[in-house]
């Protein structure tokens, strides 16, 4: 079996992070993302994989490499605009040969991996296995319709008015005859071949389609808020330890990783929070569920619950919560104006103004 791993989104849902960054590879618990789907496809012992990029491929490239430190041979695959899903596994082709593999959304994250669902597929061999999962808003997903039985009768791509709360999860397991499936569909009113529409072209064709619901933890990190709790789920999993620098006056409390070089100085640090190499915390406060990735200065300030990415500074802000911050900026109070008042008040007014 082959891995397909799609890395050619533009992701708008997190701009402006992906207006410099590629969003496979905003870290959460101080890795990127797209690394911890790559582990979970090694680990489910497939050694190939195809990642499908598009304008980010330097980007992917530089990050990934040949893919020898995941354990894998990496194939890049060239998209030049996201044209859907199902595009994406037709121009594939070459690579995937009539193969059985796994299609993975790069910025898609399951806890647990997805071994057990590669070697039920390998021994069942259906034509494709698709995961689902409830969701509170299934208008933004794919959405699959089951009958009585619980097998697969419709699905759509993020549909107006939902049969269901069933959203698809982004891991699908095809075998070869998807390749007829993406080919004989037509592009949808989005402009896009769907993946969805491909396996509805299955289902029609009589082909052995399954569905397996899962109540685990999968999510979808095309936003902030999804970064942040992928971010928490990970963080409540760290393995505490103190490879930098941390002085007499400072205060570790619960699960923290202070990562090689990182200097932590007459500060409490909360966990579970990771401190990256080479990122100096001085006369500050970091709460729990707060990555700080490397080479970053927080001084003075107070942060939890947050991402703080590579080469960013904090100087003197109460406080950040919930928030995710780019490389490289630069954080401090705005300059202090005088308090002034104006009023145009009626006969009689009584105004109380705080002091």
């Amino acid at each position: 079996m082959k891995a397909l791993v799609l890395c050619g989104g533009s992701g708008t849902r997190l701009r402006p992070i992906t207006h410099t960054y590629a969003k496979q590879l905003v870290p959460v618990a101080n890795r990127p993302v797209l690394f911890y789907g790559l582990e979970a496809i090694a680990r489910a012992n497939i050694t190939e994989a195809g990642i499908v990029v598009g304008n980010n491929a330097d980007e992917i490239r530089a990050a990934v490499g040949d893919g020898s430190r995941f354990s894998l041979r990496v194939t890049y695959i060239p998209q030049q605009r996201p044209l859907g899903l199902a595009h994406a596994v037709l121009i594939a082709r070459d690579f995937l040969g009539d193969e059985d593999f796994v299609m993975y959304l790069g910025d898609n994250f399951v806890v647990g991996g997805i071994t057990e669902l590669v070697d039920r597929f390998d021994a069942e061999h259906p034509d494709a296995q698709i995961l689902l999962t409830r969701v509170s808003d299934p208008s933004a997903f794919g959405v699959a319709e089951l009958d009585g039985r619980g097998s697969v009768v419709r699905l759509e791509e993020k549909p107006e008015h939902p049969k269901s709360d069933l959203a698809l999860v982004g891991v699908y397991l095809f075998g070869p005859a998807v390749h007829r499936a993406v080919r004989a569909i037509a592009p949808s009113r989005r402009g896009e071949l769907e993946i969805t529409d491909a396996i509805q072209w299955l289902i029609d064709d009589g082909r052995d389609v399954r569905s397996t619901t899962i109540s685990g933890y999968w999510k979808d990190t095309g936003n902030v808020d999804d970064m942040l709790e992928v971010n928490r789920t990970l963080l409540e999993n760290l393995v505490p330890g103190v490879a930098g620098e941390v002085d007499d006056t400072s205060e570790l409390v619960g699960r923290v990783r202070i990562e090689p070089g990182a200097r932590v100085f007459g500060s409490r640090i909360v966990g579970p929070a990771v401190i990256g190499s080479g990122t100096t915390i001085t006369g500050s406060y970091v709460g729990p569920f707060t990555s700080v990735a490397e080479n970053c200065r927080i001084t003075d300030s107070e942060v939890e619950f947050s991402i703080v990415l590579c080469n960013s500074r904090l100087h003197g802000v109460r406080r950040v919560h919930a928030s995710l911050i780019g490389r490289s900026v630069v954080v401090t109070p705005a300059p202090r104006t005088p308090d002034a008042h104006r009023f145009v008040l009626g006969d009689h007014s009584e105004v109380q103004i705080p002091t």
